[in-house]
């Protein structure tokens, strides 16, 4: 699914040009850009690529692009929003899209959800991955103990508990107790499982019970194309179906959500048990589908 090796060949086909613009913002030693085409990162049509799948993604654009301080060789193009449905151009020119990207060696990181959006989300998405590789690639001391994943670190919480404070769906969590105490659920816990599919995306799901057996869920897929977010991408894919969930938590005043029967859910839950050669790692099915 994710590759990390040298892509350096690759890479010098793309642009070093940033065109003369200004960051959004710098986050651990990075320049962070708003949107770009993908001609402005690769300004050639790479060898092994057709000039219609050229054309045709060339004008695709990935919402933001990271490049270290002091280079202009993109570290990762990064992409948010709903996948295309299946068999439709859209899908038709994100393969072309992929194709061209993987034949230029350009990094990205595309993240699938029908709920989070580059304008409201990206920004924050962006700035914890760039944390979490940060602290992944800090030099250690080796009579020292590794320390703990970025994500398990522990400490206070806004609400004042403990927890682990680099937990993206922290927020969301929370606003669900609240949403219970004030009657809008009848269950506080925002629940999640996480997998990874062979040679295909992290994803992700979370959902929390609104009505007895109606459920409000989430799904988000984590796409590394020559890049690590710096921790598991399977966890980061269920705490941005957490972060989706809050999201959700926020319009049940506003009308009638949609949401899934809890036999529905399990029903999903279990065809994943029946997929279980096409996963990598383990998984506790059977533990998710208990009453």
């Amino acid at each position: 699914m994710t590759s990390t090796g040298s892509v350096e060949g690759s890479r010098s086909r793309q642009s070093p040009a940033t065109g003369g613009r200004t960051p959004l913002f710098t986050r651990a030693d990075h320049h962070v850009y708003a949107a770009h085409r993908l001609g402005e990162l690769v300004p050639g049509r790479p060898s092994g690529v057709t000039g219609n799948q050229w054309n045709t993604a060339s004008r695709e654009g990935f919402d933001f692009v990271v490049r270290r301080t002091g280079s202009d060789l993109p570290v990762v193009a990064v992409e948010i929003g709903p996948a295309a449905a299946a068999g439709s151009p859209a899908q038709r020119v994100h393969r072309m899209k992929t194709a061209v990207s993987a034949a230029a060696g350009l990094p990205v990181l595309r993240i699938e959800s029908p709920t989070l959006r580059p304008a409201e989300h990206g920004r924050r998405v962006v700035e914890y991955v760039l944390d979490a590789r940060d602290y992944a690639t800090a030099p250690g001391d080796p009579d020292v103990p590794a320390p703990v994943g970025f994500r398990e670190i522990l400490g206070r919480l806004p609400d004042g508990r403990t927890g682990h404070v680099n937990d993206l769906g922290a927020l969301a969590r929370a606003a669900a107790v609240d949403a219970y105490v004030a009657r809008r659920l009848v269950d506080p816990i925002v629940r999640g499982l996480h997998v990874r599919w062979t040679d295909g995306p992290a994803e992700g799901w979370s959902w929390v019970e609104v009505r007895p057996g109606a459920c409000l869920v989430e799904r988000v897929s984590v796409w590394e194309h020559r890049f690590s977010c710096g921790i598991d991408p399977a966890q980061l894919a269920e705490d941005l179906a957490a972060v989706a969930v809050g999201e959700r938590l926020r319009g049940l005043d506003a009308g009638e959500p949609e949401l899934v029967t809890r036999d529905a859910l399990r029903g999903d839950i279990l065809a994943l048990r029946d997929r279980r050669d096409e996963l990598t790692g383990g998984f506790a099915f059977d533990h998710l589908c208990a009453d």
